[in-house]
């Protein structure tokens, strides 16, 4: 049974209160088993009292004879028992179930201890504790540990506590001293509010410094189990463990024969190196007989786990009463486990070596078969890939990796990381230099590849990156394109560095140049490129500071006949426009969208969302409408140009203006690039009736982040320049 608060509504006092708390659970004060007929009761006596149907009694808060004189369910969503001169009694925040609310406060001895499911109130089997996360086992096995941060021998110090703040989780230290202010240590975030989408995103999880389906948690395999480098499960020997599910490994295994404290005689240890164990040592400074004879001695004792460094005589010691996840390590902290089994009985083995022996050739045949088919589906893709490059005119260069390899001197310097791969600096044999990326991803480097070549490997234009040539090499693609040695425009809007403040007319110019980039993809090309990835790092600068648009490893071909087309697609965070997500429908508008998103940056001089500021100022959006309809657009100005804010500003609101027509929720009301180029060329103004609803919360916080997807809609030829 759950009782519950409901922190955001008042509440008239009943037997039950519920919620759901924007986290679409209600949030207990209790957690009991469900049985049908339990009444919740306040006595006159001042006791808070949970009982059976039949009357006996299944929780208390043992407050009777404590003076009770009222009970408050608070705006907070903490239920009080208080007295006549309105002190706490009792209080459901000083007895945390499996959530914590704002204001609440885990102090250490206390447990945030889990349900069994979502459908199941039950107590579960995992607990987090102030300085330490534990699975359940008797005794408790610790998994995720912060002791480090605390000092118990530190008497200066008062209680401590977890409190759950506004967007994020702290870990407390209270001082009592007056001049020794309370230490906060900040913990990865499990939940975070957010104010666009208007809901709680989990952003993270408590044990964060474990990746995803990392072997460090204590059930991702099971029981008695094994998980490997990559992530795999297994049982330990065969001949004592077999897996629960053969279908599923994450189960875990059973033993076999279970051990006996009455057949202790006929118990051993099965040995395995270099095999660690997610709980600290309990037995410490001691040698590899003492630790195995201490878990023998102990009847309860199922495993002893073993670790030290190479070449020393002792180290640390771990006896586990139940034994989770085991993880295979290879690290210079050598572990050892010794698994104590049951003697098998000789009948069985027979059975034993015939079934695994049969595992074996059937899983020999399998994994042949699917090399073999592997083997020959990669020689295929090959052929087909080579014959679908033939196909293009005037296809740009071949280089050779050994000419690549020259020519970057073995790809020493690299220039950075984005999209699918790295790029590195190279210098060709004629002295010009050049910017080689190497594409990175399995099948997704095929698709980037082949986008990049077909949409820009005939097509030149001033501001467009040029792509030189192209190499395919094993499994490798690599892009050979000019060097921009002022690099990415990121790095000169972004950055505080006085030296690195564009002046007026520079970022006028860039702005122009992205425009005449985007206007000749658009509308100049047989057939219609659209981008789908315009950001100031796909910018790219040369010396001159002339901008070309760089990186088409998502860009889409469209037939002039068309105006739309559908298919998936993804980008970057912030910089898709709402129509995206609910239709899937590709149009040039989404990148005069981008476009818009870019100009506000630059005249911002910071990101479209930036957590590092305060709250309201997060989403660049959301601050360009509220500062429009206040009149006050020079506010967003980045501070730091002089030149924007004192000599240029009235040309500055004049640019943004052109944001905001680009940036128009009804994506027919954008205009197109090339009307874009007009205005910035003074032939052409911006039309006046704007939509300044620039932002839509349902879809800007589901957009992803520089995962990518590209699908190649045809292989249609592109005209040469124009």
């Amino acid at each position: 049974m759950k009782i519950c608060t409901n922190p955001s509504a008042t509440a008239n006092l009943s037997t039950t209160w519920t919620t759901q708390y924007s986290l679409d659970q209600p949030v207990p004060i209790l957690l009991t088993e469900t049985k049908p007929g339990r009444r919740l009761n306040f006595t006159a006596a001042g006791e808070l009292v949970l009982t059976d149907i039949d009357g006996s009694i299944a929780w208390t808060a043992n407050t009777a004879g404590k003076s009770v004189a009222g009970m408050n369910l608070t705006d907070t969503g903490n239920l009080v028992l208080f007295d006549v001169q309105n002190l706490i009694v009792w209080q459901s925040f000083d007895h945390p179930t499996d959530c914590l609310l704002l204001g609440q406060l885990l102090y250490q001895g206390k447990k945030l201890r889990s349900s069994v499911s979502k459908t199941n109130s039950s107590e579960g089997m995992f607990f987090v504790q102030v300085t330490f996360a534990y699975v359940e086992s008797n005794p408790p096995q610790s998994y995720y540990s912060r002791s480090g941060y605390l000092n118990d021998n530190d008497t200066h110090k008062g209680k401590r506590y977890v409190r759950f703040l506004p967007w994020k989780l702290s870990l407390f230290i209270h001082s009592s001293e007056p001049n020794d202010p309370d230490d906060v240590i900040i913990i990865p975030r499990a939940f975070a509010w957010e104010p666009i989408s208007v809901k709680w995103e989990v952003v993270t999880d408590l044990t964060a410094q474990f990746p995803d389906d990392s072997c460090s948690y204590p059930l991702v395999c099971g029981r008695n189990s094994i998980c490997s480098t990559d992530q795999q499960c297994s049982c330990p020997i065969a001949e004592y463990f077999r897996p629960v599910d053969n279908r599923q490994p994450k189960l875990g295994c059973s033993e076999i024969t279970p051990l006996s404290c009455s057949s202790t005689q006929d118990q051993h240890f099965i040995t395995l190196e270099k095999v660690k164990y997610f709980t600290p040592a309990n037995i410490e400074e001691v040698n590899v007989e003492r630790c195995k004879q201490a878990c023998l001695k102990n009847c309860s004792c199922k495993a002893a786990f073993f670790q030290y460094y190479s070449g020393a005589p002792i180290g640390n010691c771990f006896l586990a009463s139940e034994i989770f996840t085991m993880e295979a390590d290879d690290s210079y902290y050598n572990g050892s486990a010794f698994i104590k089994v049951q003697n098998v009985r000789s009948h069985h083995l027979a059975t034993i070596l015939g079934s695994t022996i049969g595992s074996f050739v059937l899983l020999l045949v399998v994994a042949t078969g699917f090399v073999t088919y592997k083997v020959h589906k990669h020689k295929r893709d090959a052929e087909m890939e080579e014959d679908y490059l033939d196909q293009f005119p005037g296809i740009p260069n071949r280089f050779s990796y050994e000419e690549l390899k020259t020519a970057t001197e073995s790809f020493s310097k690299k220039l950075g990381e984005g999209g699918y791969g790295s790029v590195f600096e190279g210098s060709l044999e004629d002295g010009s230099k050049i910017a080689v990326k190497c594409l990175e991803g399995l099948s997704h480097i095929k698709k980037s590849f082949l986008a990049e070549v077909e949409s820009i490997g005939s097509i030149h234009h001033v501001n467009l990156v040029r792509l030189r040539g192209f190499c395919t090499w094993k499994s490798q693609r690599f892009l050979v394109y000019d060097y921009m040695s002022n690099g990415s425009l990121d790095k000169w809007i972004y950055h505080r560095v006085r030296e690195q403040i564009l002046e007026w007319e520079c970022i006028k110019k860039i702005i122009l140049d992205i425009a005449r980039g985007l206007a000749y993809l658009h509308e100049e090309c047989r057939q219609k490129i659209v981008h789908l990835d315009i950001k100031p790092q796909n910018i790219l600068l040369d010396k001159d500071f002339n901008a070309k648009v760089s990186d088409f490893g998502l860009s889409k071909l469209i037939d002039k006949s068309q105006t739309e087309v559908m298919t998936t697609i993804k980008g970057t965070r912030g910089y898709m426009a709402p129509e995206w997500r609910t239709t899937n429908i590709i149009t040039e508008k989404l990148d005069v969208y981008s476009f818009g998103v870019v100009i506000l940056e630059m005249l911002c001089g910071r990101k479209v969302f930036d957590r590092s500021l305060p709250e309201e100022s997060w989403y660049l959006l959301s601050m360009f409408e509220e500062c429009w309809e206040q009149g006050t657009l020079l506010d967003m100005v980045d501070r730091h140009n002089e030149d924007m804010l004192q000599e240029h500003n009235t040309e500055v609101v004049e640019m943004m203006k052109v944001a905001a027509w680009c940036l128009q929720t009804n994506f027919k009301r954008r205009p197109s690039m090339s009307s874009v180029v007009k205005v910035l060329e003074g032939v052409m103004h911006v039309e006046s009736n704007l939509d300044y609803n620039f932002t839509d919360p349902r879809i800007q916080e589901t957009e992803v982040g520089d995962e990518s997807e590209f699908t190649l809609l045809s292989s249609s030829l592109l005209s040469g320049p124009r």
